[in-house]
């Protein structure tokens, strides 16, 4: 009974955490003079994402054994399948939510939407969002793409690839940093900061003390939550590795999921893509890099399958923004390939 109060505490945290958190790094993305998508892409996906390349990085380097390290390996695997499918359908379903919430709202006779500069653009934003979301995932695919292959194959110099990984990362990361801010929003007024509310401009200094607070609550509750499903698991009659590979990456995701609950729910549904997207290039580059460069880095039939439904997840999605065809509906049905993915699971364990 411990452990699912635990979890349920744990659960609590991270969403509260990440309430703060954004709130904090959008602050932090205006003090750092960089574009709204970048706030996203970059500065909420590497918070988020850093505990679980924190963990990884642990995993590879200080493993005893190669099952240890290996433990890394799914990590770098599982954050992408995660994003892919379970955080982008989670989006989607937020996005019906809240039209169904504005419908309620106009009938009743109240306002029909909210007042967030994305109102007016549609749910997903203006078909320029679109492109530039597809760009990111036309990034993402064929270096994840690259990232399988290495699996399946070994050769001497393979650890030497993982600098590959940081120099695709690095280059991502100059692009969306210097990117054009002219798609940005003029004007956005942003919430005031938690820890100074009635500061019409806070404090730099509490704009970071706010920012790395909630990154410390982040990690050691994402840590704890993680824990928790670990002995939950078994209580379940889930064996270990089901476990580790079927809800663990929605454990460690949790946060990127949270942040796209909570922005969407601000009707700030860009920032919610571009932080899912952003997560992405993060798990598909520097964990994979730390994976190389430590491990064996082969891949067994659930990672390989684990790969195969990732790809498949953003072929789906990247089919549909290209053509202008995603909608709220058919964004939350990419969650449907984690579903598959665990049916896949049930041959392959048993």
């Amino acid at each position: 009974m411990l452990h699912f109060v635990l979890l349920i505490a744990c659960a609590v945290a991270i969403y509260l955490s990440c309430e703060w958190f954004v709130n904090a790094v959008e602050w932090l993305g205006e003090r750092l003079n960089v574009g709204r998508m970048a706030v996203g892409t970059i500065l909420a996906a590497f918070g988020t994402a850093l505990p679980e390349s924190v963990v990884t990085l642990v995993a590879v380097t200080t493993g005893a054994t190669p099952e240890a390290k290996n433990i890394g390996v799914g990590a770098a695997m599982g954050g992408p399948l995660a994003l892919a499918t379970v955080a982008y359908g989670v989006t989607g379903t937020m996005l019906l939510l809240q039209r169904r919430k504005r419908r309620a709202a106009a009938l009743a006779g109240g306002p029909a939407g909210g007042d967030a500069p994305e109102a007016a653009t549609g749910e997903l934003g203006t078909p320029q969002d679109m492109r530039r979301l597809a760009k990111d995932q036309s990034w993402f695919l064929p270096v994840f793409v690259v990232k399988v292959a290495l699996g399946l194959v070994a050769f001497a110099f393979k650890p030497v690839l993982g600098l590959a990984f940081f120099a695709v990362y690095a280059l991502y990361f100059w692009r969306e940093i210097r990117g054009d801010h002219e798609e940005d929003e003029e004007g956005v007024e942003l919430e005031p900061l938690k820890f100074q509310p009635k500061a019409a401009s806070p404090a730099t200094w509490a704009v970071v003390a706010q920012t790395l607070l909630t990154l410390v609550v982040i990690f050691f509750a994402s840590q704890l939550f993680v824990h928790q499903l670990d002995a939950i698991g078994p209580m379940l009659g889930l064996s270990a590795s089901v476990t580790a590979l079927l809800l663990s990456p929605i454990a460690t995701e949790l946060p990127e999921i949270m942040n796209a609950v909570i922005w969407v729910r601000q009707g700030k549904t860009k920032l919610a893509l571009a932080n899912i997207s952003g997560a992405m290039m993060i798990q598909a580059t520097v964990p994979s890099g730390l994976g190389l460069l430590f491990t064996s880095w082969h891949f067994d039939t659930a990672l390989v399958w684990a790969g195969l439904v990732t790809m498949i997840a953003i072929g789906y999605l990247l089919m549909l923004m290209r053509a202008h065809a995603l909608t709220a509906g058919r964004l939350a049905l990419a969650a449907g390939f984690y579903v598959v993915f665990g049916l896949g699971l049930i041959p392959i364990l048993g």
